[in-house]
């Protein structure tokens, strides 16, 4: 009898598979892999895996919204007469696959994306995770509803007016939409192309962001400037008026922002009238062209066909159709009054890190988006419409429940501040509990003090942003006087470090005290330290600011690698007292400032001149 161990991918497949025929949810997909094929690549994975292969990502099983192509399996954004059959992996597929992720299958979704219910499919409405007859939200609505179920660990979706983030609120999972284009839209069905965005889904933002690690980068050029965490009390904004929510999801929404505030964070309202004006502007206006832009000449080829083989759904059709009539002087001067509003609105969040809102304002039956499709689909969009717009980054985290329904936080951030909406969404997040039917997925990374997720980094980074690492000996530690100078320019605190044994520490007489840090390759010893990720500008401006007698250099970690480090100049090295002998700033500045006895004064100096190899 075989004695051979089952590796985590196919595992996880089988589990997969087990539970599709558990969990009678058909309307979730479009096309299922084979098991034959879908065990095949997971024994490959596998085999990969065990033969040293770097696969971030193995064992972890994906959905894809059928927007979204997937060499091999046809390509219908919900639309039958649309199909086709791509011979490659869109580029955030192919990346995710490369890592190692195994897809499942392609996801149903509102027809050409074109929708926040997830009703609009003639592959049938995707019910909620939970309650079947509430809606799913979209238009990633399939692609939600399997991370949910637990049949997969992550999912793509897109997002161009909240279709990223409107089914996590509703299914309590993650959605991150990031900063625009950083993620590749190629191999995409565009819905508005300006305002397309590709999304991830995960049952943990410790998951999600794994993930998105991995499918963004190489698209869109990060800046140089980039923050890559919010500061340890960050400045939250939230709207002063919450416009299309019933009074006890408004009253939970006050209870999150209590709770942010009793996790240390200070938050304010502000005026919110810009961003719904802009909202509105998204389907109201001219805008909306875009939809037409990006399948209007498929529409066009049906005209008058009325045997309903093309699959249309009436009310995307219609949607689209009317899309096709906005003149061109509508759409230009929509897009000027939409910089005006953008303006205004980054105006209100100036001085702040980032903005909280209810990821939806409400969870609506399947009842009542079929009696009024349009109407409530409109009031969806109220807290999402308007991201995409400015070009912000969002993260959509569970927050509990209210009226039986799941209740979901957003952290919106500006452009490239996708580390810091992340960073605040994990102080956030109420991690689900397991589905009732299916109690797989990815389990959340450990955590670690400060909230970050175990042997991490800012997804940005892992992404392709540049991060210098700088290791601090002294009062630029976290919680020391100097930490929020780092925190100010977005630095990610990465954790304990130790330098090599080449070093010697001196206690510099300065406001606040620091040490000071100098090389002495013979009687040197590891000092205790912190590692923080900072970005290029950012260490740029630190070092145009340091004042004497600091100064900034290579220095040898004790696991042998390097880092930016402090250095003290030579005539402050000689001057200071030397604290070597502690190995750590904060023991020695607790010891230096306690009330000590001659003795302990004389027989500290002692123990100090022998360190040196003094001799009496």
């Amino acid at each position: 009898m075989s004695t051979m161990k089952t590796g985590p991918a196919t595992a996880r497949a089988q589990a997969a598979l087990a539970a599709l025929e558990t969990i009678d949810r058909p309307e979730i997909w479009i096309t299922l892999r084979g098991a034959d094929d879908l065990l095949a690549e997971a024994a490959a994975i596998d085999a990969a895996a065990a033969g040293g292969a770097t696969l971030p990502l193995a064992g972890l099983l994906l959905a894809v919204k059928n927007n979204v192509d997937v060499a091999g399996i046809p390509t219908t954004a919900a639309c039958p007469g649309f199909a086709f059959v791509p011979d490659k992996d869109a580029e955030a597929v192919a990346r995710l696959r490369a890592a190692g992720a195994l897809v499942l299958g392609a996801a149903n979704l509102d027809q050409f994306a074109t929708g926040l219910v997830g009703t609009r499919s003639p592959h049938g409405a995707v019910r909620d995770s939970r309650r079947p007859d509430f809606i799913s939200g979209g238009s990633s609505s399939g692609s939600a509803v399997a991370v949910a179920l637990g049949l997969v660990d992550i999912a793509i979706g897109t997002d161009t007016a909240g279709s990223g983030r409107i089914p996590a609120g509703l299914q309590g999972v993650v959605g991150i939409k990031p900063t625009l284009d950083v993620v590749s839209t190629a191999g995409v069905v565009p819905a508005c192309r300006s305002w397309d965005a590709v999304t991830i889904f995960a049952r943990h933002l410790a998951t999600a962001e794994l993930a998105m690690g991995v499918m963004a980068g190489g698209s869109r050029a990060w800046p140089a400037g980039i923050r890559l965490a919010a500061p340890e009390k960050p400045r939250v904004a939230y709207p002063a008026t919450l416009p299309a929510l019933p009074k006890t999801w408004a009253a939970e929404f006050h209870r999150n922002v209590d709770r942010l505030k009793a996790l240390g964070m200070e938050a304010e309202a502000i005026e919110f009238d810009a961003f719904l004006d802009a909202a509105r502007l998204l389907y109201d206006g001219g805008l909306v062209a875009e939809r037409y832009a990006a399948v209007g000449s498929f529409l066009a080829k049906h005209d008058g066909v009325t045997d309903g083989q093309d699959g249309l759904d009436p009310t995307v059709e219609r949607i689209i159709r009317a899309a096709g009539t906005v003149p061109a002087y509508r759409y230009v001067a929509d897009t000027a009054r939409l910089e005006v509003l953008k303006r205004q609105a980054m105006a209100e969040l100036e001085g702040y890190d980032a903005l909280l809102i209810p990821t939806a304002p409400f969870h609506p039956t399947l009842a009542e988006v079929a009696a009024d499709p349009v109407g409530v689909n409109s009031l969806m969009g109220t807290y999402t419409n308007f991201c995409n717009l400015f070009d912000l980054c969002a993260v959509a985290v569970p927050a509990g429940e209210v009226d039986g329904a799941q209740f979901g936080l957003t952290v919106v951030g500006r452009t490239f501040d996708d580390a810091v909406a992340a960073d605040i969404a994990r102080r956030l997040e109420v991690t689900p509990d397991a589905p009732a039917l299916f109690a797989g997925g990815a389990a959340p990374a450990a955590g670690r003090t400060g909230g970050h997720p175990a042997s991490s980094i800012p997804w940005p980074v892992a992404a392709g942003a540049t991060a210098v690492p700088l290791v601090v000996v002294g009062a630029h530690r976290r919680g020391q006087p100097l930490a929020p100078q780092l925190e100010e320019l977005g630095a990610f605190w990465d954790g304990p470090a130790r330098t090599s044994a080449r070093y010697r520490m001196v206690s510099l007489d300065t406001v606040p005290p620091k040490p000071g840090v100098y090389r002495s390759d013979h009687d040197g010893a590891e000092l205790v330290g912190e590692r923080w990720l900072v970005s290029e500008a950012g260490l740029g401006k630190f070092l145009a600011a340091l004042p004497e007698p600091m100064l900034l250099g290579s220095i040898e970690l004790a696991d042998g690698s390097r880092a930016v480090g402090f250095a003290c100049d030579a005539v402050a090295a000689a001057g200071g007292e030397d604290i070597t002998r502690y190995g750590d700033w904060l023991a020695a500045k607790d010891h230096l400032h306690r009330p000590r006895s001659l003795w302990q004064n004389l027989g500290e100096a002692a123990l100090a001149g022998f360190s040196r190899g003094e001799r009496t």
